[in-house]
């Protein structure tokens, strides 16, 4: 059975994100131990809150993240997938781990629409190809709670979201792969998905 560590660095609902990816078949281990994530199958980065407390919060977790791309299959959820890109504007200019290009950006105030994005929406998946949406229907609905999105060049786009504007709803680099719905409220779409990142693994 694959060992997933989820990334404990202060911030995030890592006991439901264990459930669900105990619940989609792989041993958890909630860690903060900087050679049990580079000792990890998989990897799992969590989190709700600000970019910068985030990016605080992680210290020197920071590099042993950076290490295992490339190596290792490294799952970004909501605030973990904006904690991988290059820049945030939330609260002034901040520096993310680098590992997909981009900068995250604030949803504009717009007539109609409710401030955060919260509920369910819908993903296009933009890369059929892709293994972490191998079996996952176009147009499937899932879970959402966040104010800011990730702005990142097409390429690294594997699904889309409206909500606003366009914005990538997931993203990938190479083993770095960022979702920014939560997967462990998504119902069984979310666990197939997250089955599928324990088969990347």
């Amino acid at each position: 059975m694959s060992s997933i560590v989820i990334v404990d660095y202060g911030l995030g609902n890592m006991r439901s994100v264990s459930k669900a990816v105990q619940k989609a078949g792989a041993e958890v281990l909630i860690s903060h131990d900087l050679e049990e994530i580079r000792s990890a199958d998989g990897i799992i980065l969590p989190g709700v809150g600000a970019f910068h407390e985030g990016m605080t919060q992680l210290a020197d977790l920071s590099q042993a993240l950076i290490e295992s791309e490339g190596h290792v299959p490294i799952l970004g959820i909501c605030l973990g997938m904006q904690m991988m890109m290059e820049f945030s504007e939330e609260h002034g200019l901040h520096q993310g781990l680098g590992l997909i290009p981009g900068i995250v950006r604030r949803f504009s105030d717009s007539p109609g629409y409710k401030f955060p994005h919260m509920g369910w929406n819908q993903i296009t998946i933009e890369k059929q190809d892709d293994p972490l949406f191998e079996g996952i229907p176009n147009q499937s609905y899932v879970y959402f709670v966040h104010s800011y999105w990730a702005d990142t060049p097409a390429e690294y786009c594997i699904t889309s979201t409206d909500y606003i504007n366009t914005f990538a709803s997931s993203i990938r680099r190479g083993t770095a792969i960022g979702v920014q719905f939560h997967p462990e409220k998504s119902g069984e779409c979310g666990l197939a998905i997250l089955r599928n990142f324990i088969g990347m693994v």
